[in-house]
């Protein structure tokens, strides 16, 4: 929802009915994730996506008839061998989608839902999908860490719900959870899809430099929220770096210190040092490569040549890291791309933290057999 939330709540308060359409489980080698979505509005514009465009008109025509008719569905999209023109995934795989219609009446907490979401704020949305009694359809919960607004109509459904989703959240899960129908744990009848809003993840860049620059694009475009920090405030500029969404002078270790002691550095976080000057590289690294438990950032990778990398791992050791800790660095950043510039260099860089993160290889999809998008469990960097 999060790619579509600012035109559905632009709408949604300007008293419009919209129809919205929502990935909520996925088979085999799905298009869009499991939280896609997309709008259809009573203009008769679409914004977003459900398939990348394998559905997508089908999809359309079934939220224009919950947006008529005012009753929600659940419907199933796949590939069909008997009927190859059918509507379906040329991929080979499946999505369920919820359809519902949306408006001030029918989704009174969406405005404080919203707020959630852009201010940073963690929050899930749980809402029913699946039940024997088509009037529960489309009830919802917004859970957030200290309290609940909404009702799926029992309290104990309520009470449950709100439970697991809370639970979902702090690991940033999103998933159909199964009940009974009046909210029964380890019972079937009733499924709750919850959407998990977390804050973006951080990618914080070390060094001031053109690469830093490069990287720092890259990961405002996986949807990172960015810090580039450097001691030198002749380098270390907004004009330098305006798309980072922070500039920070600081020795690198001190700010990395001072993060991790707010409970600002966690499993999603991802750290690229990029200065190669042992001066400010070798105690970050020290620092982030000791990181652990909630704190242990998924990524942390170091650029420079092979000789700078064998120079820095000495380093290293002698600083007192084990082999376990110096396994957990990647160094010479990046995959292997042949890249030379920092844009292609930054891209290398990108690739190496979503390989890590979803469990891929790096190798042509071409040469493989694996599949084309992979479960998110399988990935070490969460």
């Amino acid at each position: 929802m999060r790619e579509v939330l600012t035109e559905l709540v632009e709408r949604w308060r300007a008293g419009d009915t919209i129809g919205l359409a929502t990935v909520v489980g996925t088979v085999r080698s799905a298009p869009r994730p499991a939280g896609a979505a997309m709008l259809v509005l009573p203009d008769g514009t679409a914004s977003g996506s459900v398939s990348g465009g394998c559905v997508e008109g089908a999809v359309y025509g079934l939220a224009e008839e919950v947006v008529a008719d005012g009753r929600a569905r659940l419907q199933r999209y796949g590939f069909s061998d008997d009927e190859a023109f059918a509507v379906g995934l040329t991929c080979g795989g499946i999505i369920d989608v919820f359809v519902e219609p949306v408006s001030t009446a029918t989704f009174p907490e969406l405005g404080g839902l919203a707020d959630d979401i852009e201010g940073g704020r963690p929050v899930a949305l749980a809402t029913v999908i699946d039940h024997p009694d088509p009037t529960w359809l489309g009830r919802r919960l917004v859970v957030r860490p200290d309290d609940t607004k909404g009702s799926l109509g029992l309290p104990r459904a309520d009470a449950a719900i709100a439970d697991d989703a809370r639970g979902l959240l702090a690991a940033g899960s999103t998933t159909v959870l199964t009940y009974g129908p009046a909210g029964e744990r380890m019972d079937t009848g009733m499924r709750v899809f919850v959407a998990s809003f977390q804050p973006p993840p951080r990618m914080i860049v070390f060094g001031a430099i053109d690469f830093a620059a490069a990287v720092a694009r890259q990961g405002k475009l996986l949807g990172y929220h960015v810090t580039v920090c450097d001691a030198r405030p002749v380098f270390a500029t907004r004009a330098r770096f305006r798309e980072a969404d922070e500039v920070v002078v600081s020795w690198p270790h001190h700010y990395l210190e001072r993060e991790a002691g707010a409970d600002r550095i966690d499993r999603r976080t991802v750290v690229c040092v990029l200065t190669h000057d042992p001066k400010f590289d070798v105690p970050v690294l020290s620092l982030a490569l000791r990181l652990d438990g909630d704190r242990r950032p998924a990524f942390v990778g170091a650029m420079g040549s092979r000789r700078t990398h064998e120079t820095r791992w000495e380093r290293l050791r002698e600083a007192g890291l084990t082999e376990d800790q110096l396994a957990r660095l990647s160094s010479p950043i990046g995959l292997d791309l042949g890249g030379r510039t920092p844009e292609e260099t930054a891209v290398s860089v990108a690739a190496e933290i979503i390989a890590l993160r979803w469990g891929g290889t790096g190798d042509r999809l071409t040469e493989t057999g694996t599949r084309v998008h992979h479960d998110p469990s399988v990935g070490t960097a969460q």
